[in-house]
């Protein structure tokens, strides 16, 4: 049961949590998410059944450094409290939230946004990575940047991305627009930053994992703009693993 027409007070929270062993952030029947973590920490401390709705659904083990979401209560809490009631009760799961405000009762997390922006982590080296197991994708074989950055430039603008989105993606149109992949290496660590309005279901995932293909030397940069104009997903590379995606951040 879902709080009654009375629930006037909307809050608008920003979310970071990692995303191993979780199903990721929608709620699930037989597995732990990070909405379910987030809900049963608002009712603990408000006595109130609430609906957190997020920026953006992230898969099983994809973590998040500002996620951001709303709901809403009957009973006015002060933003600055919140954070602290909600950590309070999250413990011992990695969630945690930073911030929170009050927000108009149009103010909606998901369809109020402008942007999404999400971080994608490589450790490329021959070394197996430890510290970063299960928050990076782990590399071997030495990635050509620069032929990395070529491919990406084919990705930039308004396009139908069938070739990067998941086989069972609801999106209803697969055109989309990039307005941002860029690719920045600090030693051994390569970061992928990537925009858009909105993104299809795996299509970051996807297109790193392409991209990946054309760093090791097996697709050369032009064949990211062959697999986009195929339009078919069997065109597009790998699918990167799941726990080297953040949700970086929203614009509103």
């Amino acid at each position: 049961m879902l709080p009654s027409d009375k629930a006037k007070n909307r809050y608008k929270i920003i979310i970071e949590y990692l995303g191993t062993g979780l199903c990721g952030w929608q709620r699930q029947d037989h597995a732990l998410s990070v909405q379910q973590i987030i809900e049963e920490a608002i009712f603990s401390f408000t006595g109130e059944k609430v609906e957190v709705t997020a920026a953006g659904r992230t898969d099983a083990g994809v973590h998040a450094l500002a996620q951001a979401a709303h709901f809403n209560i009957v009973a006015y809490k002060k933003p600055e409290t919140i954070p602290v009631s909600i950590n309070h009760f999250t413990r011992p799961h990695k969630v945690v939230i930073t911030h929170c405000e009050q927000v108009a009762n149009d103010f909606h997390a998901r369809f109020s946004a402008s942007a999404r922006h999400y971080l994608y982590r490589i450790i490329n080296r021959k070394a197996k990575t430890v510290m970063e197991e299960e928050r990076a994708w782990w590399i071997r074989k030495e990635l050509d940047i620069k032929a990395m950055r070529e491919g990406a430039s084919y990705l930039v603008g308004h396009h139908d991305f069938s070739s990067f989105r998941a086989s069972y993606c609801q999106a209803k149109s697969p055109v989309k627009t990039l307005s941002l992949v860029e690719i920045k290496q600090e030693g051994e660590i390569i970061n992928f930053y990537l925009s858009a309005p909105s993104f299809l279901h795996h299509m970051v995932r996807n297109i790193v994992g392409s991209l990946a293909q054309v760093g090791i030397g097996k697709w050369q940069p032009k064949d990211i703009k062959i697999a986009l104009e195929a339009k078919k997903r069997h065109a597009g590379g790998v699918t990167a693993p799941a726990h080297g995606l953040y949700f970086l951040k929203v614009d509103y």
